[in-house]
């Protein structure tokens, strides 16, 4: 079941709410690892969005072909009052311009759920290994690391020590992803961090493995025997695909 906190983070980060309900949201954030991770992908999300790649320049010649698309249809009234509408203020001049960018360039495209989840995914990666929270649980031992997850989590997740092949388990954590706690699995290949990312499917088919390549980071995802699963790491891919293929060779 999700705190009844979950909410009120949107509106905490966006400064919604007064300032006796902000106080509680932030001593709740502190004391709460699930609320205090959702806030964490926020800001992270927050700082993507506001990247410039996001942003869209018009071209030049945009307003040259609005008119004549305008002239096109026979509406000379809506053609002159775009035309007025040139000496109106900033704003409405502004809402203007994106209303006709959403009309006639259909370029903008939201982010899809799968994009923003992949970006959750490396958020929490890059997270793991700054703030120096790698693992809530610290050991090479697939038999402590297991059991630390019980009552912790909804599920059991699987847990392989791959020392013998050159990927050793390091330990677990709790993170959180698609509105849920899940199990990240760290394991370590030479100086590299590789996190696994397991929560139960709400598919009831498997899903054959899938390669991503976002932000410099390789990603590999897939779903077996009820299981979703992300892998993400800086390894070249075919060393993580490596790594991945063991996984689901031990996986039940």
């Amino acid at each position: 079941m999700g705190c009844e906190m979950q909410d009120l983070i949107h509106a905490y980060v966006d400064g919604e709410l007064d300032l006796v309900r902000s106080l509680e949201v932030e001593k709740h954030i502190q004391n709460c690892r699930a609320c205090s991770i959702t806030h964490q992908n926020i800001q992270a999300l927050r700082s993507a969005m506001g990247a410039g790649s996001l942003y869209f320049t018009p071209p030049v010649n945009l307003e040259r072909r609005i008119h004549s698309a305008l002239q096109g249809t026979g509406k000379s009234e809506i053609s002159h009052r775009a035309m007025r509408w040139r000496w109106l203020s900033v704003p409405v001049s502004l809402a203007f311009i994106a209303l006709m960018i959403w009309v006639f360039e259909p370029i903008l495209v939201a982010p899809s759920r799968d994009s923003l989840l992949i970006e959750s995914i490396i958020s929490g990666h890059v997270r793991s290994l700054m703030v120096n929270h790698l693992t809530d649980v610290s050991s090479s031992d697939q038999h402590t690391v297991k059991p630390w997850f019980n009552g912790k989590l909804d599920f059991s997740p699987p847990v392989k020590d791959l020392s013998n092949q050159g990927f050793p388990l390091v330990g677990g954590r709790l993170d959180y992803l698609e509105n849920r706690p899940v199990a990240a699995l760290v394991y370590r290949h030479r100086q590299h961090f590789i996190n696994l990312f397991i929560w139960p499917s709400s598919r009831k088919s498997d899903i054959e493995r899938k390669t991503v390549v976002r932000q410099g980071y390789n990603l590999i995802h897939w779903a077996k025997s009820g299981m979703t699963y992300w892998a993400v790491s800086d390894l070249n891919s075919s060393e993580l695909q490596e790594f991945v293929q063991l996984v689901q060779n031990q996986s039940p």
